[in-house]
C-alpha cells in the first residue's frame, strides 16, 4: 500500500502540476484544467488552490526529498507573498487574476487557514524563516479579525478592511451562517501544523500562544460543533452556536475530522486532552460509516429534513476515507478499520485515478459514470486531499 501510495504521488499527482500547472509566462500556477483536460490559461488563480499546492509540493519535499518538489513549493511560497497577501491590510485576497492583481479581495478565514498550513509546511520542510513570519501574521490576523471573544469560535468572513460581510459563504453549495464546522476544521488543520513547526524549530514564545488556540479549539469541536446524540458533525451554526441550516450530515468531513482532531490533540501532547478526545474520535468515524458503500467508497453527504442525499462519489471523500480509517487502526489496533482504508484505496485505484492524463476524476455518479463536468485542476481542486493521503500513508507506515 505504502509503495502503490508514493508510486501514484509522484508519477500520477505531483507530474501533472509539474508538468502541466505552472504558468511560466505569469508566475506561478495556471488557475484551471477543466474536467476534460482543456487547460484555461487566462482562469481566475484562487488562494486556496495556491495555498494547498505550496502545502502539497512541501511536504512531499520533506518526505521525499525530491528538489524538483523544493523547487515547486519554492515558486508557491513566491507567488503566494508577492501575489496574495495583502501587504496594506493583511490576510489574503480570495483571488487574483491570471497576470497575479488582485480579483476579489473578501478575507475568507478559511483561505487564510491554508496559507498557514502551506506556509508552515514549508518552514517545516526547509527551516525557512520569512515562511514561518508570514504563517504567524496571519494567525494574528484570525486571531486579531475572526475570533469571537464573547462566542467563542471564528467567524467564515471579513470585507477587506476587515469589515462586516454579508455573504459569508465559502462557495454557492454553502449555507450563509457566521460560523462552519468546514471553516473551524480547516483552522485547527493548520493551527495543528503551526504548532508543530513551531516545536521542531524551537521557537517557544509564539509556541505559546498557538497552544493556547489549538487547546481552544479542540474544546470548540468536542463541546459546540459535535453532535452529542448522533455523533456527526453539525456543519452551520449563529453566533451563539445554535444549528441552523437543518440536520445535514457530511460523511467525508466527518472521517476528515476524526483524523484531523487526533492530529491536533497528539501533537498538543496533552494526555488530560487526549484522553477525552480518543472516544470521540472512534464515534465520529462510526458515525461516518453511514455514508459507506459496499464496494468500500464514501458518498458525499445528505440532509435529513429533505430527504436528498448527495451520493456523488467525491475525490476527496475517498482520500480523507483511507486517512480516517487508517489512523483507527494505527492508533487503537482497529483491524476492521484497516480492511477499510484498503478497500476505499482499491476504489480510488479502479475508479478515480486518471491513469491516463494524470491527477484524479473530480468524481464518479452513483451509476459509475464519470464526472467529466467538474475540474481535474482548478478553485477547489487541488494536490491536496490525495497527496495528502498518499503522505500520511507513507509516514504512519514508517512509524509503525
Amino acid at each position: 500500500m505504502k509503495q502503490e501510495m508514493q508510486d501514484v504521488l509522484e508519477q500520477n499527482i505531483l507530474r501533472f502540476w509539474l508538468d502541466k500547472m505552472m504558468d511560466r509566462e505569469h508566475g506561478g500556477f495556471y488557475g484551471r484544467i477543466d474536467g476534460k483536460g482543456i487547460l484555461h490559461p487566462e482562469a481566475e488563480k484562487g488562494a486556496i488552490l495556491n495555498a494547498r499546492i505550496l502545502w502539497a509540493f512541501s511536504a512531499a519535499y520533506r518526505v521525499l526529498g525530491n528538489q524538483k518538489y523544493l523547487e515547486a513549493a519554492t515558486r508557491a511560497k513566491d507567488y503566494l507573498i508577492d501575489h496574495f497577501i495583502d501587504k496594506e491590510y493583511g490576510g489574503v485576497y480570495w483571488s487574483v487574476d491570471y497576470l497575479g492583481r488582485p480579483l476579489d479581495t473578501k478575507k475568507q478565514f478559511y483561505a487564510i487557514g491554508f496559507a498557514i498550513y502551506g506556509l508552515s509546511e514549508f518552514a517545516r520542510a526547509t527551516g525557512d524563516r520569512e515562511a514561518l513570519d508570514y504563517a504567524l501574521q496571519l494567525y494574528n490576523c484570525i486571531e486579531e479579525h475572526a475570533f469571537d471573544r464573547e462566542q467563542n469560535g471564528y467567524i467564515e468572513a471579513c470585507t477587506r478592511k476587515w469589515g462586516t460581510i454579508e455573504d459569508m459563504r465559502l462557495s454557492e453549495l454553502d449555507a450563509n451562517y457566521p460560523k462552519s464546522q468546514n471553516t473551524h476544521l480547516h483552522i485547527i488543520e493548520p493551527y495543528t501544523n503551526l504548532l508543530r513547526c513551531l516545536k521542531e524549530l524551537h521557537v517557544q514564545e509564539s509556541c505559546d500562544h498557538v497552544e493556547v488556540s489549538l487547546r481552544n479549539l479542540i474544546n470548540i469541536f468536542t463541546d459546540k460543533i459535535l453532535n452529542p446524540e448522533t455523533h456527526h458533525l453539525d456543519l452551520f451554526f449563529e453566533m451563539d452556536w445554535t444549528r441552523g441550516a437543518g440536520r445535514l450530515e457530511s460523511y467525508g468531513h466527518d472521517i476528515e475530522c476524526s483524523w484531523l482532531m487526533h492530529e491536533a490533540a497528539l501533537v498538543l501532547g496533552d494526555a488530560t486532552v487526549l484522553a477525552k478526545v480518543d472516544p470521540i474520535v472512534r464515534e465520529v468515524a462510526k458515525a461516518s460509516e453511514k455514508g459507506l458503500r459496499p464496494d468500500g467508497s464514501m458518498i458525499h453527504e445528505a440532509n435529513l429534513d429533505t430527504g436528498h442525499v448527495d451520493d456523488d462519489l467525491h475525490w476527496w471523500v475517498q482520500a480523507e476515507n483511507v486517512v480516517g480509517w487508517f489512523n483507527l487502526y494505527q492508533h487503537f489496533g482497529d483491524e476492521q478499520a484497516l480492511d477499510r482504508a484498503l478497500q476505499g484505496w482499491n476504489y480510488i485505484k479502479t475508479q478515480i485515478i486518471d491513469w491516463d492524463n494524470g491527477e484524479w476524476h473530480w468524481s464518479r455518479h452513483p451509476d459509475g459514470t464519470l464526472n467529466t463536468v467538474d475540474d481535474k485542476a482548478g478553485f477547489w481542486k487541488c494536490p491536496y486531499h490525495n497527496s495528502r493521503m498518499c503522505l500520511e500513508i507513507i509516514e504512519r507506515s514508517a512509524e509503525m
